[in-house]
């Protein structure tokens, strides 16, 4: 999953996981060209999961 690949839709993704982890905020969703790895290190603190999971949970929804 790149960046291009994840922007695309990512408001709708973004919409889920918000909906699916009530915990998470608009500043942990923020996509920003160049940071996803960063977007993504703030998500496995938040939510207690590994890179893979969140790449899996991501592509799911």
């Amino acid at each position: 999953m790149d960046t291009t690949e994840l922007s695309g839709n990512w408001n709708e993704k973004k919409g889920k996981l918000k909906q699916k982890f009530a915990t998470l905020t608009d500043d942990d969703l923020l996509l920003v060209e160049g940071k996803k790895e960063e977007m993504l290190g703030r998500l496995q603190v938040k939510l207690g999961k590994t890179k893979e999971e969140l790449h899996k949970l991501i592509e799911e929804l």
